[in-house]
């Protein structure tokens, strides 16, 4: 198996509903997102994918966010902008621009809110 991974960073602001402690506040972060593509064959000159493909996917993703207040922004203004609730979004939004076609997936996605802290989704 070949896996492809990519890092992005973004800025952007957020408050958890129901949250009982500080991060209930509007607060902000610099978050890291780190995707990671997997697939068992190569392409006939040897990629599993284009990082530039991976990362015009990511910047996609995130320049929705970046510099926002994510809880006013679909689907954050329904459902908690937990980082976890991000790692999905992250990952619907970018598996969808992949070529399932060659078996080329999406297999991880994590979003760190800190340097040490992060959540992750894999389908």
């Amino acid at each position: 198996m070949f896996e492809v991974c990519v890092e992005h960073s973004f800025a952007a602001g957020h408050a958890l509903r129901g949250y009982k402690g500080k991060c209930e506040n509007v607060h902000g972060h610099n978050y890291k997102v780190q995707v990671t593509v997997q697939g068992s064959e190569l392409d006939s000159i040897g990629l599993l994918v284009d990082f530039v493909e991976v990362k015009r996917l990511l910047h996609s993703a995130s320049e929705y966010l970046d510099h926002r207040f994510i809880n006013d922004l679909p689907p954050f203004d329904a459902i908690n902008p937990s980082a976890e609730n991000m790692a999905k979004y992250f990952y619907d939004g970018i598996n969808a621009g992949l070529d399932a076609a060659r078996g080329v997936r999406l297999s991880e996605v994590k979003v760190w809110e800190t340097e040490i802290t992060y959540a992750a989704y894999r389908p």
